[in-house]
């Protein structure tokens, strides 16, 4: 048996070929890869990676092992970065598999070299403090004998414009000196935006391919991907009043007609777009009342008498815009999209 969902996205596939494209001009003569962890946030990396490699993407970031592992019959895993590194349980099967580790801590580099890992990416903490070889271990760690790739570190605020971008640059550039890696990385989506300075050799942009606007540099030059639509799981009329949804958030002004659609918190249309996200319908749209739920969503269908049980409806999901919206990042938007979705490329 097979149910056909009652939500789902719909993705436009020459647009993310098109993102990847606008990063790669962008960038100059850096080469350009794709942050495709998190599972292509949201989109689905088994569906997103063949169609960024038929665009040129030729260098693939995952967060963790399984997800490289995931798309290693895809692409070359020789073209697959691993940004969390590896654990000693990790060496064996990652020797196996070929993706590339990016090492982040001198106990990892030691781990490495001890079993005679190779080919090697090298992460420096320039100054996020999150994750990497810190300012403080460069001269303690013994990198002299790795065989580094790539060498990398992740600008913190590269969608503001701060003084810390130029201050991790010029830490990046000092704490560099003397490693000779075959290539160097720095710049995300929002960092491809900062100018040749921040590109070296190598972007990695992520948010941008999907949709995302990572900073003001890169208005009007990334498409919308991700479209999703709901069904329409019943409409009324209720009187003047009447509250709507949990602890009632919302209550009629006047009487008025509603629709309560097949999305909820579960599928990543998260609780900050209650009362304050819109749908559309035949190009009217149609406001969001009371409090999202977890599988539900309310609307006020007053202005769209034509609207039926069974029809389907589009969910305005521009991610800027959405997520000024629900004061929710673009980030968490899209890689909180739930599972039940169906997914449809054009």
């Amino acid at each position: 048996m097979k149910f056909s969902p009652a939500l789902r996205l719909r993705l436009d596939g020459e647009a993310l070929a098109a993102n990847w494209t606008s990063m790669a001009q962008l960038s100059g003569t850096a080469e350009t890869g794709a942050a495709v962890k998190a599972d292509a946030y949201g989109l689905g990396a088994r569906a997103v990676v063949p169609r960024l490699w038929k665009a040129g993407c030729r260098e693939y970031f995952v967060a963790h092992w399984g997800e490289a592992e995931a798309i290693a019959d895809l692409v070359p895993a020789a073209r697959i970065a691993v940004l969390n590194g590896i654990t000693e349980a990790d060496i064996a099967p990652a020797l196996q598999l070929g993706a590339i580790p990016v090492l982040n801590t001198p106990h990892q580099i030691a781990l490495w070299k001890a079993a005679g890992g190779g080919r090697c990416h090298v992460m420096l903490d320039s100054g996020m403090n999150r994750l990497g070889i810190g300012a403080e271990q460069i001269s303690s760690t013994d990198m002299a004998s790795l065989q580094i790739d790539l060498l990398l570190s992740h600008l913190a605020s590269a969608d503001e414009d701060v003084a810390q971008n130029r201050d991790q640059l010029e830490t990046f550039i000092a704490m560099a000196e003397g490693l000779r890696p075959r290539r160097k990385s720095l710049a995300n989506s929002a960092g491809i935006a900062l100018g040749p300075d921040y590109h070296f050799d190598l972007t990695r942009p992520g948010l941008a391919l999907y949709g995302g606007v990572a900073s003001t540099g890169l208005t009007g030059k990334v498409r919308q991907t991700v479209f999703p639509q709901a069904c329409v799981l019943q409409t009324r009329t209720i009187r003047a009043g009447a509250r709507i949804g949990y602890n009632a958030t919302y209550v009629a002004p006047v009487d008025m007609r509603t629709a309560t659609l097949a999305i909820g918190y579960a599928d990543g249309y998260l609780r900050g777009f209650s009362n304050s996200g819109t749908v559309h319908f035949q190009g009217i749209p149609m406001p969001v009342v009371g409090r999202v739920s977890m599988d539900l969503l309310i609307v006020d269908a007053t202005n769209c008498p034509q609207l039926a049980e069974g029809d389907w409806v589009d969910i305005d999901f521009e991610l800027s815009a959405a997520s000024t919206a629900s004061a929710v990042s673009q980030y968490e938007l899209l890689t909180t999209l739930g599972k039940r979705a169906g997914r449809r490329w054009e």
